[in-house]
């Protein structure tokens, strides 16, 4: 098991950037996959994003695709997701989960962090 805390969420104008992370502790953080989620008011939660073990393969959703980059950082146990270009429709509470695969289903993640808040302002 992984404990995974969320930080980085805030309000922002539409066209701002922001830069969430994803801090894990436990053991073997490297074996995961590790995901980002968002969840809207009144929407499923749906997927954003996607890092293998090494960080050498991401897989992101095509409305993410070109705004948003995940990455990661075995040595600090922490994943990340740089936010440009921000929009009004990416308002939502974001959260990390870690994996066993790249699945963009949630119940695929058996661990999930509390998730951070991000408001884009119109």
């Amino acid at each position: 098991q992984v404990q995974l805390v969320e930080s980085g969420g805030g309000l922002v104008q539409t066209g701002g950037s922001l830069r969430l992370s994803c801090a894990a502790t436990g053991r073997d953080f490297g074996t995961y996959v590790m995901a980002w989620f968002r969840q809207a008011p009144g929407k499923e939660r749906e997927f954003v994003a996607a890092i293998s073990r090494s960080g050498q393969s991401v897989y992101e959703a095509d409305s993410v695709k070109g705004r948003f980059t995940i990455s990661r950082d075995n040595a600090k146990n922490t994943v990340y997701l740089q936010m440009n270009s921000l929009k009004p429709e990416d308002t939502a509470i974001y959260y990390c989960a870690a994996g066993t695969a790249i699945v963009t289903t949630p119940q695929f993640y058996d661990n999930w962090g509390q998730g951070t808040r991000v408001t884009v302002s119109s």
